[in-house]
């Protein structure tokens, strides 16, 4: 949950002394989660086109075309950039361990969930290690290097450099490292010469750059302009800022309704 920088102070205030801040009602920064709801409303229209395309209403090159992989590479920066956004609020508040792993519990328990559901559905290029399995791991390494602060920016540099360093030395090179490089055992880590064929592959490089200068705005932001993630989001984005409060139940249901609907759809032709 990302709650504004100045929830804990408003919530002592308006407790009584038998009740803890931490079990107080704390407000939402709702500009946070209005863009993380924005992220989730463009990705569902991608995942619905791309549905229409599997079910063979609308053939289209989701693996190759630009326009395609484009959006694909904005809608995941968009997610983990606000993930970096959470974090930082979070641990401003003095978020602890017991809570950050509650939520890591359930989002690693979904990337399971994600897993499982592919293979049915893709048994030849299931997610081994999309999104989910991708936050699950960077979260981890954000809380570990929160107090980096400015340096931030420069490992979030370096994180979204290494990728085609390593291509290119793979290529050449390191060439007989390649096939390590590029096996399920390593290929999470972001460090290879060809893409796996999978449907979902969120590496943590160089994505964990993008989730790095995330946390680093959220710091840089709560220490300059604390009003701008403190101020009321306008009345027509309430919506997007509802949707992102929500953004990991909708996550796992999206997908499910829509192919469910389109395969009905697909029956009833």
């Amino acid at each position: 949950m990302v709650t504004c920088p100045a929830a804990r102070c408003a919530s002592r205030a308006r407790t009584s002394h038998s009740a803890s801040p931490s079990h107080a009602a704390t407000p939402r920064c709702d500009a946070v989660d209005a863009l993380r709801g924005l992220a989730m409303v463009w990705m569902t229209a991608f995942h619905f086109c791309f549905d229409l395309s599997h079910l063979g209403f609308w053939p289209q090159d989701f693996r190759a075309d630009p326009f395609w992989t484009m959006q694909r590479t904005a809608i995941v920066s968009l997610f983990l950039f606000c993930a970096g956004l959470g974090q930082s609020i979070a641990l401003h508040q003095g978020q602890g361990w017991a809570r950050f792993g509650r939520r890591w519990v359930q989002i690693a328990g979904c990337a399971l969930l994600v897993t499982a559901g592919s293979f049915v559905m893709f048994p030849r290029s299931f997610i081994y290690f999309g999104v989910l399995h991708g936050m699950a791991v960077m979260l981890l390494v954000a809380r570990c290097t929160a107090g980096w602060g400015r340096w931030l920016w420069l490992a979030g540099l370096v994180a979204l450099a290494l990728p085609p360093i390593a291509q290119h030395w793979l290529a050449g090179a390191w060439a007989e490292a390649a096939p390590w490089f590029n096996g399920r055992a390593l290929n999470w880590l972001g460090l290879v010469s060809r893409k796996p064929f999978t449907e979902d592959y969120v590496p943590v490089l160089p994505w964990l750059g993008v989730l790095w200068w995330g946390l680093a705005c959220g710091q840089w932001l709560l220490m300059r302009r604390p009003r701008c993630l403190q101020r009321p989001v306008p009345v027509v984005f309430k919506p997007l800022a509802v949707l992102g409060r929500w953004s990991l139940s909708y996550y796992m249901a999206h997908q499910p309704v829509l192919i469910g609907l389109l395969m009905v759809v697909a029956w009833m032709r």
